[in-house]
Order: C-alpha cells, then structure tokens, then sequence
C-alpha cells in the first residue's frame, strides 16, 4: 500500500515525498484512514513504527480542509498534542512542521524547563497545532495564555505513561478545558496498552477504532536481548569492559536514579569513555547539549533515567543498556526500544544482580520470553551475596516541574513510512551505592575472560 491510497492529500503527501517516505508502517496504514474518517482511535505499536506520523498526517489534513467552529475564537488552539515529556513534545512539534510545511496551519510547542514567557508571546500570536506537555499547559491556562474552548482534535501521545497515577490529575484538569469527547475527536498512541488503561481511556474516548499491530508489550523481534548475571558492586567494570571488548561506539545506558546517572557517567569518563548523562535534575539546556553530542558521535555513552525512554529518535541506536532493570516492567518494552528502529537491528543488555531476580522475573512474564543469560568468565556471580531490597529512585515524575513545566523530559523515522523528527520553537506548519555486605563479598577477580552464552530463565 502506497500513501496515496491512504486518501492523503497532495500537500500532505508532497511533504512525505520530499522526505524520502515511499510506503507507510503497518500502524500509518490502519490508522490514518480512520482519523481521516473522524473516528477516535486507540492505537498501539511497538515504539520505532511510525506511531507520530500515524496520527500528526491526517490531523494537519482534518485541519486544513476544514474550518474552525463559528464559535471558535480568533487563535484559538484547534488541536492539542499532550506528550509525557519535553524532548518528544520538541520531536513532535518538529515532525508537525515538516510534514505540514505546505499547509498554511501555525503550531507551537510548550513545555517546562525554559522561561515562558517567548511561550506567551508565541501563543498570542494564534496557534492553529499546540504541542504541550500537561503541567506547562496547565501553567499557561492558569494564566490566561492559551483558549482551548473550541479544541477539535486531542492527541494523547505515549498515552500509558500519560494516564498513569504520575500523570493522571494534569490529564483530567486540561480535560475540563476542552469540549466534550462527543464534540472534539481524540487520539491515543503509545507503544503499550494495559487492561487498566484501556479501562480509563474509555472515558476520554468516544466509541474509538482500537488498532494494535503487534501483541501488548512485545518487544521488537529484531532487538538481541541479553542478560549478564553480575554483582552490583561489579556492574560498571563489566560495563565498561563490554564497552571496551565490543567496541561500542555509541551506547545509551539506563539507571535508576538521578544521582546513579552522574556517577555512572563520571566513573565511565575516567575508564576512558566519554559518557555523559541526562536527567529531570539537568537544565533543558545541558539535556539538549548532552542528547546532540551523542547523536552527533561526541559522546560515546548517555547515561540516562527513564526521561529517555520516552520518544528519543536516534537514528540507527546499536545499543541499550539496562544498568539497572526498571522498576515498573513496561518501562523495560520502552527502554530497549531506543534500539531496533526503523527497521535497523540493535542488542539490548541487561546487567542483573541478585537483588533484581524479582524485577527480571516480571519483565519476561510480560513479554512471554525468557532472555538468554551470558556469563563472562571472571564476572561469575559470588553466592554469599544475600538480596536486598531495592530503593526506589526518581519514579515516573522524574523531570517534575521546572518553573512550572511538567512531565519527564524526554520519534522515530523509518524510510519505510514516517516517524517523529526533532526539534522545537513555532513556526507556520508549516515551515546504588553497594551495601556492606555486597563489598566484602564481591570477588575482584580478573575483568579479562571468554564469554559464554547460555539459555534459560
């Protein structure tokens, strides 16, 4: 199926082409015809398919065929995009612009992090395309800076994380804000859908398409999964030691807390791998400067809490590494699939030690797989370490707010269909620390052996 069969018009489709897009992904072709038709949707596909050009394409289309309501008034915001995040608010608003680049619609994007006052004078300007995560969009609503009285479209994108209990109160607020879901049509994407989910969305949604193109909570089938059993105390030597062996030029490792994510990055620097890290602690400048020296080759490793998890493109990301296993298990789905876009393949490693066999276990209960375990001779895990319970770290709400902003900060293109960009501004739319136990009993023994690869859970 080709995009002109996707009844797409040629403004639309000529901005498509000039991407280089031929065909689009399997969720682009369920769901686009169904937006285009005014139908809710609630789709779900694995992150790396196309899921933002699923629902930004026939949205920029809906939008300029149609007039605004009589009632709306002049600027008033026609379509809202809620994001969980900062960087994916930035990457939608970018991939808004490219793809409504000949439509004469104007889009702006909102977030925490930065001063919002430039925000303020953006939205008085008229916006036609407003994408926000939920607390700045509440901050300037308080203010009196953005109407939303006469939305017609509502995106909830990565909408699981959007409706978790982190995110839960911001969503209903902004809901009071809009029409009624009988008279605005409302769109949730994300990459997992729980039966808790679907159950809440049912109030957000009026009579929705579901349109799923892969099992709930599968992982990409062109990602190697790996599990390297390992003390805690040892887990950055074996790191680094892989990132040595394997000559890792680019890898985006995953830790539980913020504090975790600057040590990590520091130790990693002094074995002699530039590293740097990114987290809701980090002004939105230092994240931006931390991202764009990765994506560039600057920075060979970006050590980052789940903020990252969420809607980071990096084109042809070869690997992810989980330092340590996130406590909720979709977050698992979320992290490795930074990797394995577009159709390219990528290995996601994870490091475990003892005190995270309960966190595994669940991982591979939701993806219906038993991971492969790889053991690295000199690596060999010392028994006499007892499980400890884990401290929880920053949680979904990482990023908090920033002078008001929300969300934790954080599309992804394929040459076979479309995915999110990058970037931000208006434009026309156009245009843990070891226990004392796990010390004396970690075996310092030699760091240089063979690995080799078992199975099994």
């Amino acid at each position: 199926m080709s995009f002109e069969e996707l009844g797409l018009s040629s403004e639309v489709l000529r901005a498509v082409t000039e991407q280089g897009y031929d065909n689009p992904t399997p969720i682009q072709s369920k769901a686009i015809p169904i937006v285009l038709d005014g139908k809710d949707v609630m789709a779900s596909a694995q992150t790396g398919t196309g899921k933002t050009a699923g629902f930004t394409l026939p949205l920029l289309q809906r939008l300029s065929q149609q007039e605004p309501p009589a009632s709306a008034k002049r600027g008033a915001v026609r379509a809202l995009i809620m994001t969980p995040t900062r960087e994916l608010a930035a990457q939608i608003h970018e991939s808004v612009k490219m793809y409504g680049k000949h439509l004469n619609l104007k889009s702006a994007v909102v977030f925490g992090g930065v001063s919002i006052n430039p925000q303020i004078s953006q939205l008085r300007r008229g916006v036609d395309i407003l994408i926000a995560t939920p607390g700045r969009l509440l901050d300037h609503a308080g203010q009196g800076t953005v109407d939303l009285s006469s939305l017609e479209i509502l995106v909830l994108d990565e909408a699981d994380r959007m409706l978790d209990m982190g995110f839960i109160h911001d969503v209903k607020r902004v809901l009071k804000l809009v029409p009624g879901k009988e008279e605005r049509q409302s769109l949730l994407f994300s990459a997992t859908f729980s039966a808790e989910i679907k159950q809440l969305a049912s109030t957000i949604l009026n009579s929705p398409q579901l349109v799923e193109v892969a099992p709930q909570n599968a992982t990409a089938d062109r990602i190697d999964q790996q599990v390297y059993k390992v003390d805690k105390v040892r887990k950055r030597e074996l790191l680094s030691k892989l990132i040595s062996d394997e000559d890792w030029k680019q890898v985006l490792v995953f830790t539980r807390t913020k504090h975790g994510a600057n040590r990590l990055a520091e130790q990693l620097g002094k074995d002699g791998h530039t590293s740097a890290a990114i987290h809701g602690n980090k002004s939105q400048g230092a994240r931006t400067k931390a991202l764009a020296g990765f994506k560039a080759g600057n920075v060979k490793v970006l050590v980052a809490t789940d903020i990252a998890a969420r809607g980071l493109d990096i084109d042809q990301l070869p690997n992810v590494v989980n330092f340590e296993l996130p406590n909720v298990a979709e977050d698992y789905v979320h992290r490795i699939g930074r990797t394995a876009r577009a159709g390219m393949s990528g290995k996601a490693v994870s490091l475990v030690c003892i005190d995270e066999d309960k966190l595994l276990a669940g991982i591979e209960r939701l993806i219906r797989k038993s991971l492969p375990r790889v053991d690295v001779e000199g690596f060999e895990v010392d028994p006499s370490i007892p499980a400890e319970p884990i401290r929880q770290g920053g949680g979904h709400r990482d990023a908090g707010r920033s002078r008001g902003g929300a969300g934790r900060a954080n599309g992804g293109g394929s040459r076979q269909g479309p995915g999110a960009g990058r970037g931000a501004g208006q434009s026309r739319a156009g245009g843990g620390r070891p226990s004392s136990a796990q010390a004396a009993g970690a075996k310092r023994q030699g760091a240089n052996g063979r690995r080799r690869r078992t199975t099994g859970a």
